[in-house]
């Protein structure tokens, strides 16, 4: 099916912002607010993104203009998010969240940036392509570079996104983890999917806060350490986003 059949299809309506190229999605509430503050600082202005929020920074002298928007859980909730973005104008999307890491060589504090994604969850099946849709490999390469220069240990790879993050057993993260899926997230292959759908830019930078290997649940989101570093990191995709001229 194509657009035109479709019921209800997303839009610019009345009021609402025209949109730079380029932007940061913000998964996590506490990240969200964080950026949307920062925003607002630099005399940003809000505007209605049903339940999270989005807010448009306008180009300086020094910097391009950007949007960051957030939060938005889960797979239902982030790409209806990303639909809103891409109609006001969205076209290189970076997403900012956390997630689990199914394999040993990945601990807490490092960052995944997923390439593509095994999907268990119910979003993604409704934006079909043609082929598996994966991050933006330019993008997804600087990113690397870039935080690996601010000392993160960064790797890339495939992850798992499922709707139960309180069901997810032993056995199916000892066989995701030996067919070398790295982590595991609510958000990405349904936004990766839709992305490719509407064939804008997408990459995603997932810090992992939770470890799931072992086979028992060790968590670090709690630790000053990791709120640091998560904050540093939000940081950098902030100045990312602005270096992207030719808004």
């Amino acid at each position: 099916m194509n657009d035109t059949e479709m019921i209800i299809n997303p839009s610019r309506g009345k009021g609402d912002p025209k949109l730079p190229a380029s932007g940061l999605l913000l998964i996590n509430p506490a990240e969200a607010d964080a950026g949307l503050q920062l925003a607002k600082n630099w005399g940003g202005l809000q505007h209605f993104l049903f339940n999270s929020r989005l807010v448009l920074v306008p180009e300086n002298e020094l910097s391009g203009s950007l949007f960051i928007a957030g939060p938005a859980v889960g797979a239902p909730m982030a790409v209806l998010t990303l639909e809103k973005l891409v109609a006001l104008g969205a076209r290189r999307i970076i997403v900012y969240g956390w997630c689990g890491s199914l394999n040993d060589t990945l601990r807490i504090g490092d960052v995944l940036l997923p390439i593509w994604a095994i999907s268990n969850e119910g979003t993604s099946a409704h934006y079909p392509v043609n082929s598996r849709p994966e991050s933006n490999a330019t993008t997804r390469q600087t990113l690397s570079e870039g935080l690996a220069a601010q000392g993160l240990t960064t790797l890339s790879g495939p992850v798992w996104t499922t709707d139960a993050p309180y069901r997810e057993s032993v056995a199916q993260v000892n066989q995701l983890s030996e067919q070398d899926i790295l982590g595991v997230d609510m958000e990405y292959a349904a936004l990766i999917a839709a992305a490719a759908f509407r064939k804008v830019e997408l990459a995603a930078v997932l810090l992992v806060s939770d470890e799931l290997w072992s086979g028992k649940w060790k968590p670090g989101f709690r630790t000053k350490e990791f709120k640091k570093k998560s904050r540093d990191i939000l940081n950098y995709l902030i100045e990312f986003c602005q270096k992207a001229r030719g808004n």
